[in-house]
């Protein structure tokens, strides 16, 4: 049976990578507005109804708007603003983040998509606290960066336009710098972390890909691990955690003794990829670690989460 899909927001860079993804599916009728109609309410109230899935890809304001115009009962939502992401009346689109999330996501009406920098510091940290092995209220920093395409079409725009009075000629920058980035609720609330980490996010000049660190003291725990030990913990996790068609994998340990001077785990590394890869780094001669998620802003921080929620709420094994 085709089932009939409706993107809220499709000309933004979100709705525009999954609508291009979804275009080619004969299992599917994209419900489209024309561009004139794409603000008008009876419109997009008559398109919410009539589908069976409206994907949200809109601003929190929006987003909340959207949702309440959906009166048909079997209509069945992912949102992919910020709006809904530690209400628990929502199921939280990570289907790797723990045993049985995946079939959670199946059976909801209401799934809210994960942020991109969440998911990476959700990725890092919910394995070592669920198994006990970083306590909740650790003090924890998670130093990140993205590619310019995470902050939408005015962000690219100063990336890319050199004629716009907004370009940027910067390289790098941090920002966020009060540490109250609209990601840490999320990440705090998905992680079980108690207190908030100290999150700072920044933007470099590619286009896609992201890196979350989270610098450990191995010495400093409770019960100070080796790198295999903690390496351990992720196979585990994803092991036992993974969904249908897994977007996370672990890869295998990296032990430096040395200086470590060639080795390097690139931004984009995995730019145009729905993965995300877990690095374990360790020296066990300065007992110190850090645990890298990389992967695809728009992929697994965006787009690809969106089209594996999407199949797992239609019942569609192979969806990508």
């Amino acid at each position: 049976m085709v089932k009939r899909v409706f993107i809220d927001g499709e000309s933004g860079t979100t709705g525009l990578v999954i609508a291009n993804r979804l275009h080619d599916r004969s299992d599917l009728e994209i419900l489209r507005l024309a561009p004139e109609r794409r603000k008008d309410r009876a419109a997009r109230e008559d398109a919410l109804n009539s589908c069976d899935l409206a994907v949200l890809c809109l601003p929190d304001e929006a987003s909340i708007e959207a949702v309440g115009m959906v009166e048909n009962p079997a209509v069945r939502i992912l949102d992919a603003s910020s709006a809904y992401r530690t209400d628990t009346a929502w199921t939280f689109g990570f289907s790797e983040m723990t045993k049985g999330q995946a079939a959670r996501i199946s059976e909801a009406s209401r799934v809210t998509n994960p942020g991109c920098y969440a998911t990476g510091g959700i990725a890092v940290l919910r394995p070592l606290i669920e198994a006990g092995a970083l306590p909740a209220d650790a003090a924890v920093s998670l130093p990140s960066v993205s590619g310019y395409t995470g902050g939408g079409k005015s962000l690219i725009a100063a990336f890319e336009d050199e004629t716009s009075p907004n370009y940027l000629k910067t390289g790098f920058y941090e920002y966020g710098l009060g540490f109250q980035h609209k990601h840490v609720p999320e990440i705090r609330h998905h992680s079980g972390l108690t207190k908030p980490p100290l999150f700072v996010p920044s933007v470099g000049r590619f286009p896609r890909g992201m890196l979350v660190n989270l610098p450990l003291q191995l010495w400093s725990l409770k019960s100070p691990l080796t790198g295999a030990e903690l390496h351990r913990i992720y196979q585990d996790h994803y092991a036992v955690a993974n969904g249908m068609k897994s977007q996370v994998r672990v890869r295998p340990l990296l032990t430096i003794e040395g200086k470590g001077a060639g080795e390097k785990i690139e931004a984009d590394g995995l730019a145009g990829s729905d993965f995300l890869d877990i690095h374990v780094v360790w020296n066990p001669k300065t007992e110190q670690a850090l645990v890298v998620a990389q992967f695809d802003n728009l992929g697994k921080g965006a787009c690809g989460a969106a089209l594996q929620n999407i199949g797992l709420m239609l019942g569609i094994p192979d969806l990508d």
